[in-house]
């Protein structure tokens, strides 16, 4: 089953996100065989990280919230809300 992480970051902690960075990608690519995608969210012109969102395969809910617990940026406090929904792809 899929679910989508949508994570917001907690205004002016950029440098959470900066300094947690090698940590969060290094879990993504140890997760590759579970992730659908994933990449940030920006500012309208691209300058500003916002969040991110990740789709992610997992048996259940449990599973995908372990996942999102388990990221670096979670751990570091980044995120001002992560919301967790269970998603079926349709196309393409």
């Amino acid at each position: 089953m899929n679910f989508v992480l949508y994570c917001v970051d907690k205004a002016g902690h950029g440098h959470l996100r900066t300094e947690n960075r090698p940590a969060h990608v290094d879990y993504l690519k140890s997760n590759l065989d579970r992730l659908v995608l994933a990449g940030p969210m920006t500012s309208d012109d691209g300058t500003t990280m916002l969040g991110s969102v990740l789709i992610i395969e997992a048996a259940d809910r449990a599973a995908a919230e372990a996942f999102a617990a388990g990221d670096p940026y979670a751990k570091a406090g980044l995120f001002e809300s992560v919301t967790i929904k269970a998603f079926k792809k349709v196309l393409p």
